[in-house]
C-alpha cells in the first residue's frame, strides 16, 4: 500500500503543522508544552495524542520533519506536559467528564504502545539518544499509568476491554502477574460482541472500531487468537454500515456518535492488519475505500502513520479496486436491525427505536417516525422486528393503564404523594393499541414501501414524521418552495417531491386529517436541521406510503 503510505505520511504531516498552532511554548506558562483543542481545554489525553503524532514524523527518514530540532523540542515538551498531568498514582484525569480515570488512561497509553514497539522492536539498539530519550519517557509512563489502571473502574462497557487489553499488553512487558490477574478479572464477565458481530453499544461510528482494537490487543498479548475472531466478525458486519455518500450508519448507536456524520478512517488500521493476517481481499478493499473516501471528502488520512513504520511490510502489500458494496438484504436479529442496499439507496428499519426508518439515497436522507400520545407513549417504538418476505414486520403494543386508590392493605403512611410507592398500586389496565409497520422493497427496486396500521383505540390524533436533510426543495400540485431545514409542513395529499440539484424522492399519498403536530408533553422534538413533512390521521388507520428515488428509475 505504497500509495496509502505517501498520501498517509503527507497528511500527518498537515496535521502536524495544525498541531503546532495549538501548543503552549510561552516558557512563563505552567502548562507549557500542552495542546489546546479547539475549545482551548487542557487535557493530557489530547496532548498526547498530538505528541504522537509528532513522534511519527522525527522517527520517519521519508518526514520533511525527521529528526527537526523544532519537532523534537516540541515533542520533549509535549511530554514534560503529559507527566505533569499524571497523577502519583499513575491515572490520568479527562477533564470534561472523568477524573483519576482508569479507562481514559488506557486510552492515553494506548495511543503511545505502538510508537513503544516500534522503537523497541523495529529500530531497537540503532536508537538515536534523542530517540532512546523518547522511548524511555513513554516506559516510565507507560509502567506508571498500568499501576494506576489496576486500581480500576469504569463506566460503560467499552471502558472494560480498554482497561483489559492495556493491563495484557503492559503484563507482557513488564511480565507483571498482577496486572495479567487484574486484566482476567474484567475478561470473566465475557466479550458483549453478539453473533451479527455487533458490541453492546452498538457505536458503528466510534466504539465498534475501539472494542476491534482491544480484541485485537488480547490477541497480541495473551497469545490466544480467538479475541481477533470478534473484531473480525464485526468489521465483516461493518461492511453493510456505509451509506451511500461514504459515510458510516449511526442511527442505531447509544452513545454520542448517534446520527452524527462520522467517517470510517479509524477503522483503517484494523481492516489492514485483519485484512494481512486473515486473508480476506474486501478488507483490503476496504482501505482503498477508506483512502479513496478521504480524498473524495477532503478529509485528512488516518493518522497511522506509526502503523507503516511499525509493520514495514504494509508498504509492499498491494491490492486493486475499491470495497464493491454490492447490494445486499441483512437481518441482524440479535441486534435488531435490518440493513438493506439497492443500487443507489439503503434502507434501514430497526426496533426499539422511534427513528425506525433511514432511506439514504447519497445525498438526501429520510428519517420516518410514528409518532403521537397514548398514555406514556409518545412514539412508535417496536418490541419486535422479524423477517417477511421481501421486507421486514415491526409491531408493538402499547398497554393503556390508570393507578387505582390504594387499597386498604397497602394505604401508605404518609400522605406525600412524592414519598408514596406508587409503583405499588393497583392498576386498571387497558386499553391497548397495537401498531404494525410493514416495509418491503418496490418490486422494481426503485425504492419502499411503508405500510402503518394502528388498532384498538380509536379517535387518537397520530402522525406520520418524514423528517429530511440535504432537500433543498419540496414539490406537489399544490406548493413549490426551497427548504433550508427546520421547516415543519403538513401535507393534506398527492405525492410530494423532496429534491436537490442531484436526486429527488416522490413520497406519498399524503394525508392530513388535523394539524396535532407537537403532540404532548414530553413529545420528542424535531430533528433540528432537518425539514420535517407531516402527515397525519386519527387512529384506527391502515395507510400504505410509498418512497420512490427517481434515480433509481433509470
Amino acid at each position: 500500500m505504497e500509495k496509502h503510505y505517501q498520501i498517509i505520511l503527507k497528511d500527518t504531516e498537515e496535521r502536524v503543522y495544525e498541531s503546532m498552532r495549538q501548543q503552549i511554548m510561552d516558557e512563563n506558562n505552567p502548562n507549557q508544552g500542552a495542546f489546546l483543542d479547539d475549545d482551548h481545554i487542557l487535557d493530557a489525553k489530547y496532548t498526547i495524542y498530538r505528541t504522537a503524532s509528532m513522534m511519527a514524523l522525527y522517527c520517519n527518514s521519508d518526514s520533511e520533519l525527521y529528526r527537526s530540532k523544532e519537532l523534537l523540542n516540541r515533542i520533549r515538551l509535549g511530554f514534560k506536559f503529559a507527566k505533569m498531568m499524571q497523577h502519583e498514582s499513575g491515572l490520568y484525569d479527562y477533564v470534561t467528564c472523568n477524573f483519576n480515570s482508569a479507562p481514559d488512561t488506557a486510552f492515553s497509553i494506548k495511543k503511545l504502545m505502538p510508537f513503544f514497539f516500534y522503537l523497541r522492536d523495529i529500530v531497537g539498539d540503532k536508537r538515536t539518544a534523542e530517540e532512546n530519550e523518547m522511548f524511555e519517557t513513554m516506559n516510565e509512563i507507560i509502567e506508571k499509568a498500568a499501576h494506576g489502571i489496576m486500581t480500576g473502574g469504569f463506566h460503560t462497557p467499552n471502558h472494560r476491554w480498554a482497561i483489559a487489553s492495556t493491563l495484557m499488553e503492559c503484563a507482557k512487558i513488564y511480565d507483571n502477574d498482577d496486572m495479567r490477574a487484574c486484566a482476567n478479572r474484567y475478561l470473566a464477565e465475557g466479550i458483549d460482541c453478539n453473533e451479527d458481530g455487533e458490541f453492546a453499544e452498538k457505536s458503528a461510528g466510534n466504539y465498534n472500531r475501539v472494542n476491534n482494537d482491544a480484541m485485537i490487543t488480547l490477541a497480541e498479548a495473551t497469545g490466544d487468537a480467538s479475541y481477533e475472531d470478534y473484531a473480525v466478525r464485526n468489521l465483516y458486519m461493518m461492511l453493510h454500515y456505509w451509506e451511500p455518500d461514504g459515510s458510516v450508519y449511526t442511527a442505531n448507536s447509544t452513545r454520542f456518535d448517534k446520527d452524527r456524520l462520522s467517517y470510517p478512517t479509524d477503522y483503517y488500521t484494523e481492516y489492514m492488519l485483519m485484512g494481512q493476517r486473515h486473508n480476506v481481499p474486501e478488507f483490503y478493499e476496504m482501505c482503498n475505500s477508506i483512502i479513496d473516501i478521504c480524498q473524495s471528502k477532503n478529509l485528512l488520512a488516518p493518522d497511522c502513520l506509526i502503523y507503516f513504520m511499525w509493520y514495514p511490510e504494509w508498504r509492499t502489500i498491494e491490492h486493486d479496486g475499491l470495497y464493491s458494496n454490492p447490494d445486499y438484504h441483512v437481518f441482524y436479529k440479535n441486534s435488531g436491525i435490518a440493513r438493506n442496499k439497492s443500487g443507489r439507496y439503503t434502507y434501514t428499519t430497526m426496533s426499539g427505536k422511534s427513528n425506525f426508518l433511514y432511506f439514504h439515497n447519497g445525498s438526501i436522507k429520510l428519517e420516518m417516525k410514528v409518532a403521537g400520545s397514548f398514555c406514556e407513549h409518545r412514539a412508535f417504538k417496536a418490541d419486535t422486528i422479524e423477517e417477511i418476505p421481501g421486507g421486514v414486520h415491526l409491531h408493538q403494543t402499547m398497554h393503556g393503564w390508570y393507578y387505582l386508590p390504594w387499597s386498604a392493605d397497602k394505604i401508605p403512611e404518609t400522605n406525600d404523594w412524592w414519598q408514596m410507592d406508587n409503583a405499588n398500586r393497583d392498576k386498571k389496565m387497558g386499553p391497548d393499541m397495537d401498531i404494525d409497520v410493514w416495509v418491503t422493497e418496490s418490486s422494481e427496486k426503485d425504492g419502499i414501501d411503508v405500510r402503518v396500521k394502528t388498532s384498538g383505540v380509536d379517535g387518537d390524533p397520530w402522525r406520520i414524521e418524514l423528517a429530511f436533510t440535504g432537500a433543498t426543495f419540496i414539490e406537489n400540485d399544490h406548493l413549490a418552495m426551497h427548504l433550508s431545514g427546520n421547516e415543519a409542513l403538513t401535507v393534506k395529499d398527492g405525492n410530494v417531491e423532496l429534491s436537490n440539484s442531484k436526486d429527488t424522492l416522490v413520497i406519498g399519498p399524503a394525508f392530513g386529517t388535523h394539524r396535532f403536530m407537537e403532540g404532548k408533553e414530553d413529545s420528542e422534538l424535531r430533528n433540528a436541521g432537518a425539514s420535517t413533512v407531516y402527515f397525519t390521521d386519527y387512529t384506527g388507520f391502515d395507510h400504505t406510503i410509498t418512497i420512490r428515488n427517481k434515480r433509481s428509475q433509470f
